[in-house]
C-alpha cells in the first residue's frame, strides 16, 4: 500500500510545527514531514530592509523621496502630465 500525501501550510514555533488547518489524519497516526521553506520575505523583513536603505539619508533627501513617491507623474516618468 502506497503513502498518502497531503500538503499543509504550517508555522514552526517553539520547536513545534503548527498546521494552519486541521489535517485529514487520525489522532496519534505516525507521519513523515518534509519541510519546504517559504522564501517570500515577511513584512518584518521588508521593514528592516527599508530602514537599512534609508539610513544616512538627510531630511532634505527624505523630503525629495516622499515628493517623488507621491507625484505619480515623476514616479512613472511622465513629467509632462
Amino acid at each position: 500500500m502506497g503513502a498518502m500525501k497531503e500538503t499543509l501550510d504550517a508555522v514552526y514555533s517553539k520547536g513545534v510545527f503548527k498546521p494552519k488547518k486541521r489535517p485529514n489524519i487520525p489522532e496519534g497516526k505516525k507521519v513523515r514531514i518534509t519541510v519546504e521553506r517559504d522564501t517570500a520575505p515577511s513584512k518584518e523583513d521588508l521593514l528592516k530592509l527599508a530602514a537599512r536603505v534609508l539610513e544616512g539619508i538627510s531630511e532634505k533627501e527624505m523630503d525629495e523621496v516622499r515628493r517623488t513617491a507621491l507625484d505619480r507623474r515623476d514616479f512613472f516618468g511622465d513629467s509632462a502630465s
